[in-house]
C-alpha cells in the first residue's frame, strides 16, 4: 500500500524549506482559520488548539485515505503573555521592547492528521535576548523579517544577532522543530530521507 501524500497546512517558507530538509515532498494548503486567543486560555492549550483547527480544517478537504496533513502553530510566551505576528509597527516594537535582555519560551504545537486520527506533539524552547536599543529595535523593524513571525522576530535571519543562548530545539524557533516531526511522520508511515526499509 503506498504511502499518503502529505499536506502542510501552512503558508510558511520557513516550515517548507524545513520539512525539505528532512526530505518529505509535500503540498502547501494554509488553513483559514480564526486565531483568536480565547480569555483565560494557558499558552499551551491555545497553541495546541490552533495547530488541532488547523489540521481539521484542511483534513476536510482531502480523502483521508489517500492524504495526512501536517499542521502546527508557533508562539513566543514572555511572562506568561502569548506574542504572535505583530498587527502593526507599535505592535512590533512593543513585543521586541518586552523581549529585551530577557528570556522568554517559543512554543510550537505539531498535528499530524492520517486516516486513523490525530497525533499530536507539544516542543518549548527558551531563549534568551541581549538587551536591544529602540534604535536597534526600529532598525530591525525597517527590515521585511518581522512582519509574519511570532514575537516580530526569525532566529534564522537578522534577528539571530540578538539571541544570547538556545537552551532546546532550535529548529522549533524556526517554526517546526526537526526531531519530533521527524519521529512523527516515521511513526505514521511517511518516509524521510532517512527512511529505513524493513527487512522481511
Amino acid at each position: 500500500m503506498s504511502q499518503p501524500r502529505l499536506i502542510l497546512a501552512s503558508a510558511s517558507p520557513r516550515r517548507k524549506m524545513l520539512l525539505d530538509q528532512l526530505g518529505v515532498s509535500c503540498t502547501c494548503a494554509p488553513a483559514d482559520i480564526d486565531e483568536s486567543h480565547r480569555m483565560g486560555e494557558k499558552p499551551t492549550d491555545y497553541v495546541r488548539r490552533m495547530a488541532q483547527e488547523k489540521a481539521r480544517t484542511i483534513a476536510s478537504l482531502y480523502p483521508p485515505a489517500e492524504h495526512a496533513v501536517l499542521a502546527a502553530d508557533t508562539i513566543v510566551v514572555i511572562a506568561g503573555t502569548v506574542l504572535g505576528k505583530p498587527t502593526d509597527y507599535a505592535d512590533a516594537l512593543f513585543m521586541l521592547t518586552s523581549l529585551s535582555g530577557r528570556s522568554h519560551s517559543v512554543l510550537t504545537a505539531i498535528c499530524l492528521m492520517t486516516g486513523t486520527g490525530m497525533v499530536c506533539e507539544l516542543v518549548e524552547t527558551e531563549v534568551e535576548f541581549m538587551s536591544l536599543s529602540q534604535e536597534v529595535c526600529k532598525a530591525y523593524l525597517a527590515t521585511d523579517e518581522p512582519w509574519d513571525k511570532a514575537g516580530a522576530y526569525g532566529i534564522q535571519g537578522l534577528a539571530g544577532a540578538f539571541v544570547r543562548s538556545v537552551d532546546g530545539s532550535y529548529s522549533n524557533v524556526v517554526g517546526l522543530p526537526l526531531c519530533e516531526t521527524w519521529q512523527l511522520l516515521s511513526a505514521n508511515g511517511i518516509s524521510t530521507a532517512l527512511h529505513v526499509a524493513q527487512s522481511d
